[in-house]
């Protein structure tokens, strides 16, 4: 999932000039030389290593999703096995399998809200599309096709398949890809005025909103209190869903299973992917409520026609099973709280009203905001050199979300980095 809304440089000091790879990066620069890329080639625990055998704290778990840290054996034996009793078939029509069914029922008893089923996909981009056709698809079952308006907010992130681009609060990101999926509409973030003037005007035309608990790669913006909360009553009182995006808030990231439990909100529909598997195998999903499911199962010959081939892939399942089994054993849920209070607290210290002017977070991921004289991919790359990745967000955000498993001692001393790769660019600014 892309959370920038420029293209990033590349560059490493003392890179030469070469040829481009047969690669074509996703979010990249598509004329990036092979030589501006860091190979990554092994992992575990909260620490990674390049071709040059170089180490980093992974402070970003990879692409906001490697909760139990790399290298886990467990994982990697759960997969194995599954391969080879049965490495893959497809859940379409009348076919299922044992490994897809207990994913579904273990998802089912954790989900946020009672009643859920569990609709598979390969990723969260998938997950959303899913959603947003879910939500208008029990509208018009129900009997209301008029509802088709979808509303999002700006900024936020939710991927880049055509549904999932449109509800995505980051215009840049839509920039040459022409027309976009119709009556999907953007309301300022935490701002319940502006949702309720749309509202008064097209409330009986909304099928759902969808909302990140956090806003994540669009920026880590944390809800204001009541916010989310007032979300769910404008849903209940317009007839529309409440789609919670949780792909990054999911399993344990923000000290609970759901970020929805960490606010006190109940959901319609949770999308989620990364955490559910780590990252290991990609696998995700939608959680879906009653009041989607009932329009859905009120007439015995609908036909969902909608689905992902490799969606409840056995051996992407497994790999969920085993990861959901060690958060639950090692009480990783509890170690947002360690990373809120570690390094959400330690990140603060480096704001001085000229450089790092704020820092947003909340559990388990934050971000340093930066003033115009800093540019956020410029530390990225200082905060490379001295031993730990994070993400930069557009010019003036980076962004923070370790491994659920990482220890205090890591977590302080990526404030440290922190603090010596703004100190190296202020130095030489």
């Amino acid at each position: 999932m892309q959370d920038t809304n420029r293209v990033e440089d590349h560059s490493k000091p003392g890179g030469g000039a070469s040829a481009v790879p047969n690669l074509l990066h996703p979010w990249a620069r598509p004329a990036a030389s092979s030589d501006s890329f860091v190979n990554i080639v092994g992992g575990s625990g909260s620490e990674v290593v390049d071709s040059e055998g170089r180490t980093y704290f992974d402070a970003l778990a990879s692409l906001w999703y490697c909760n139990i840290g790399h290298g886990r054996q467990e994982v990697a034996r759960a997969v194995a096995d599954q391969m080879s009793t049965l490495e893959a078939f497809h859940l379409f029509d009348r076919f299922t399998n044992p490994v897809a069914d207990e994913l579904a029922d273990r998802l089912a008893a954790l989900a946020p809200a009672e009643g859920m089923r569990v609709f598979m996909t390969t990723g969260g981009s998938e997950a959303v599309e899913t959603a947003l056709k879910l939500a208008r698809f029990a509208h018009a079952s129900a009997g209301h096709p008029e509802r088709t308006i979808i509303v999002s907010r700006q900024p936020s992130y939710h991927g880049v398949t055509y549904g999932a681009m449109a509800a995505t609060g980051l215009p840049p990101n839509k920039e040459g890809f022409g027309q976009q999926l119709a009556d999907v509409v953007q309301v300022p973030h935490d701002d319940l005025d502006a949702l309720d003037r749309f509202g008064q005007e097209h409330g009986d035309r909304i099928a759902a909103v969808i909302s990140e608990p956090v806003v994540g790669a669009g920026g880590v913006y944390p809800p204001a209190d009541g916010y989310l909360q007032g979300l769910r009553e404008r849903c209940d009182r317009w007839g529309a869903f409440l789609v919670l995006d949780e792909v990054i808030c999911g399993f344990g990231r923000m000290g609970s299973w759901w970020g929805s439990q960490h606010y006190g909100v109940r959901p319609d529909m949770t999308t989620f992917a990364k955490g559910v598997t780590s990252g290991y195998m990609p696998v995700g999903g939608v959680l879906v409520g009653p009041a989607v499911r009932g329009p859905l199962e009120a007439d015995p010959a609908t036909m969902l026609r909608h689905g992902n081939t490799y969606a409840g892939h056995p051996t992407a399942c497994a790999a969920a099973l085993a990861n959901l089994d060690i958060i639950e054993a090692e009480g990783l849920i509890s170690r947002a709280d360690t990373i809120a209070s570690v390094l959400g607290k330690g990140l603060s210290t480096l704001v001085d009203g000229e450089l790092v002017t704020e820092v947003r977070g909340d559990a388990g991921v934050w971000a340093l905001g930066f003033s115009p004289r800093l540019d956020a991919v410029a530390v990225r790359n200082s905060l490379l050199s001295v031993g730990a990745i994070a993400r930069p967000i557009g010019a003036s955000t980076l962004a923070f979300c370790p491994p659920l498993v990482s220890t205090e001692e890591q977590l302080s001393r990526c404030v440290e980095m922190a603090g010596e790769a703004i100190g190296s660019l202020a130095a030489g600014s």
